[in-house]
C-alpha cells in the first residue's frame, strides 16, 4: 500500500472524491442562493423605495420641529409635523402589548416544555399557534366591541370610545403565540441531561425550569420577544380600529392615540395628492418606523450571539 493510496487495494471502501457532478445538490444551492438574494433585494428594495420621498421630505420640513415638536397635524391648515405623538402612542401600545404576551407566552412555552405530555403538547401547540392565524381586523373589531366595553365597565378611570388601553392589551393577544411557540422550541431544544443534572442535585420541576431550563434556552426567548416587539410596534389594524386616529401626546391610556402604523394607514387611504409634502410624511413615518424595528432586530441579533449556548 504505497504512497497511502487505499483506492488501489481490494476490498477496501471506493474514495470519497466525487466521480460526477451531483446537479441535484447544485441546483438545491442556487435555489437556496435565489431565496437569500430576494430576502436581501426586498429588504434594499424597501428602503431604495422610502428614501428618496423621505429626503425631498426633509428638504420641505425641518427636521428639529420633526423629532422634537409634539404637535402632529400635516393634513390641517397649517400643518405640523411633530412626529413624537405618533412614536409616544407606538411605543405605548407596544410596552403594553409586551406586558401582556411575555408573561402569559413565556408561561405557556414552559407548561408546553417542561409539564405537558407530548399528546398535550400535539394538540395545545397548534392550537395556540391558530390564533396567530386570525386576521387583525377581527381583532380590532374584538377590541372596539368587546374589550374597550369591558375596560369601561370595570376601570375606575374614563375610558373612551377609542383608546390606547383596549387596542395595546389586544395587540398583546395578538402576539402571545409568537412568544409562546419560539421560546418554547428553544426551551425544547435544552439537553435534558441539563434536567436530568437539576433533578439528581433534588431540585423540583419548577426550579429546574426558571433556574436552569431558561437560563439556557435565554437566547432564543430574547429572538422571540424581540420579534413579538417588532411584530406589535409594526402593526396597523388593531390600533387603527381600537385606538382612533387622533394623534395625541399623553401618557393617558384612556384617550385615542394614533400610532404611526395606523397613521400609514389613515393616510394612505386617503385623498393625499401624490408628490406633495403631505404624501411624503408617509414615508418619512415609515422610514422611522423602519429604523426603529431594524435597530431592535440588530440588537436581538447582538444579544443572541452573546448569550447562545452551544451543547455537544
Amino acid at each position: 500500500m504505497a504512497g497511502g493510496d487505499t483506492a488501489t487495494v481490494p476490498g477496501t471502501p471506493q474514495s470519497l472524491a466525487r466521480s460526477r457532478p451531483r446537479y441535484g445538490e447544485m441546483a438545491i444551492k442556487a435555489i437556496l442562493l435565489i431565496a437569500a438574494l430576494v430576502s436581501v433585494a426586498t429588504t434594499v428594495g424597501i428602503v431604495v423605495s422610502l428614501l428618496e420621498p423621505t429626503i425631498k421630505f426633509f428638504g420641505e420640513v425641518s427636521a428639529v420641529e420633526f423629532f422634537t415638536s409634539t404637535d402632529w397635524g400635516p393634513l390641517f391648515e397649517p400643518p405640523h409635523y411633530g412626529v413624537l405623538p405618533l412614536v409616544s402612542a407606538t411605543l405605548i401600545t407596544t410596552g403594553i402589548a409586551i406586558v401582556v404576551a411575555v408573561p402569559l407566552g413565556l408561561a405557556s412555552a414552559i407548561y408546553l416544555s417542561e409539564y405537558a405530555k407530548p399528546r398535550v403538547r400535539k394538540f395545545f401547540k397548534p392550537v395556540l399557534e391558530v390564533l396567530a392565524g386570525i386576521p387583525t381586523v377581527v381583532f380590532g373589531f374584538f377590541a372596539l366591541s368587546f374589550v374597550t366595553p369591558l375596560l369601561r365597565s370595570v376601570l375606575p378611570f374614563e375610558i373612551e370610545i377609542f383608546n390606547a388601553l383596549s387596542a395595546g392589551l389586544v395587540v398583546g393577544f395578538m402576539i402571545i403565540p409568537i412568544v409562546a411557540s419560539l421560546s418554547e422550541d428553544a426551551m425544547s431544544a435544552v439537553p435534558n441531561s441539563l434536567r436530568e443534572g437539576s433533578f439528581a442535585l433534588g431540585a423540583s420541576r419548577m426550579i429546574t425550569s426558571l433556574r436552569v431550563v431558561l437560563p439556557a434556552a435565554f437566547s432564543g426567548i430574547v429572538a422571540a420577544v424581540i420579534l413579538a416587539i417588532s411584530r406589535g410596534a409594526g402593526e396597523t389594524m388593531i390600533v387603527y380600529i381600537a385606538g382612533g386616529g387622533q394623534p395625541n401626546f399623553t401618557l393617558d391610556l384612556g384617550q385615542a392615540m394614533q400610532t404611526m402604523a395606523a397613521f400609514i394607514a389613515a393616510a394612505g387611504s386617503g385623498d393625499v395628492p401624490v408628490g406633495t409634502v403631505d404624501y411624503d410624511t408617509i414615508f418619512a413615518v415609515g422610514a422611522l418606523l423602519f429604523v426603529m424595528t431594524f435597530v431592535m432586530n440588530f440588537v436581538s441579533a447582538r444579544l443572541v450571539r452573546k448569550y447562545r449556548e452551544v451543547y455537544e
